[in-house]
Formats: C-alpha cells, sequence, structure tokens
C-alpha cells in the first residue's frame, strides 16, 4: 500500500471532500453519467443511504482524502440481496498510485464477509477515441477480476455524445441453494475494522 495512505469508513462529514474529488468526472468525463454537481447536503444523503447496509470506504493519503469506493444494492427485490454494485473515484492526481486497488481489495474483502455472492459494476464505455471517455475503468475492473457480462449500447448521451454501458461483474461466494441471509455493515462492524486495519 502507497506509504501515508489509510483507508477508513466514510461518513457524512466527508461529503465536501469527497465531492471535490467526484467533479471533475461530472465536469470533464462521461465517466459518469451525472449532470450536475450535487450539493454537500445531497452527497452527505448518498453517503448516509449506501451506508447503512453497506462499506463505504474513503482512502486518505497524509490525512487528506484521495479517493473512495462503494457498494449499494443492485435492485430492489429481495431476491438481489446477495448482489451489489460498486462503484470507485480517485482523485485525478492520485491516479497510478495504486489507491483504487487497496480500496477495491478491501471493500470485496468486507463484501464477503458480509455474505455477498456477486460483486457488479456498470462502467461508461466507448468503441472509439473519445475526448471525454477512456476505457481505463474496464481495464481496471478486468485487473480487479471482473468480466464483462453485457453492453447497453448508446445508453447515455453527454456532451453531446452517445456512450455505451458495460457490465461486469466478479463473483466472490458460493452459490448454494440455500444461502443464509447477507448480513449489514453494521451487524460485522468489527471484523470490517480489522479487515481495514490488515
Amino acid at each position: 500500500m502507497t506509504d501515508g495512505l489509510i483507508l477508513r469508513f466514510a461518513t457524512p462529514a466527508d461529503a465536501e471532500a469527497l465531492v471535490a474529488i467526484y467533479t471533475p468526472y461530472i465536469l470533464k468525463t462521461a465517466i459518469t453519467y451525472e449532470y450536475e454537481i450535487p450539493s454537500t447536503a445531497e452527497f452527505a444523503g448518498r453517503i448516509s443511504a449506501y451506508s447503512a447496509k453497506y462499506p463505504y470506504l474513503v482512502a486518505e493519503l497524509n490525512g487528506t482524502p484521495v479517493g473512495y469506493a462503494y457498494a449499494c444494492p443492485l435492485g430492489s427485490r429481495p431476491a438481489f440481496d446477495w448482489a451489489v454494485e460498486t462503484a470507485i473515484y480517485i482523485r485525478e492526481d492520485c491516479k497510478g498510485l495504486r489507491i483504487g486497488k487497496a480500496l477495491y481489495e478491501k471493500l470485496e474483502a468486507i463484501l464477503r464477509a458480509m455474505g455477498i455472492r456477486t460483486m457488479t459494476a456498470a462502467v461508461a464505455s466507448v468503441a472509439h477515441h473519445d475526448p471525454y471517455l477512456t476505457n481505463a475503468s474496464i481495464a481496471f475492473h478486468l485487473r480487479m477480476g471482473f468480466i464483462p457480462v453485457g453492453t447497453f449500447r448508446g445508453a447515455g448521451c453527454k456532451f453531446g455524445r452517445w456512450y455505451d454501458l458495460t457490465w461486469l461483474e466478479k463473483t466472490i461466494g458460493e452459490y448454494e441453494s440455500d444461502p443464509p441471509h447477507p448480513k449489514t455493515i453494521g451487524e460485522i462492524m468489527d471484523e470490517a475494522l480489522a479487515i481495514l486495519k490488515k
């Protein structure tokens, strides 16, 4: 892990710092299909909503947040409970420092401990050179062991251009016929904190 890097759980108090990390992705890329910068209050609400059940991690480098990753529901029906959607954002000047790898490894370990079986990611993609999007996010997920399972063509329009949405997945548990229900992050918090300290 990068010297000086600490991973911890996010709180709503991190919202301003995380919005600052997220803003360039909104304004300068098609990585997110969001158009408007969320307010600090709105983002704090997102952190609270997701972290009530799932891990929402922040990476701090020398005390400053430089990236975050989280899991959220894949769907609202109960049969989806063993699967999550994940997302990750790294501060522009901190890419290439393996911060994303560190975040996703801990996120996966905590999700395994909860009893989650499948991680998924919906990643904006493009089939040609584009000034607003590379396929670096897909390459990252492939390095982390995800596999592509399908692409929606022309799923998003941003900057007057059409972009695809590629779904990737990673199996992290056994698909037994009568699985115990996954635990919430709160139910395994002691184990999750130990995972972050390893």
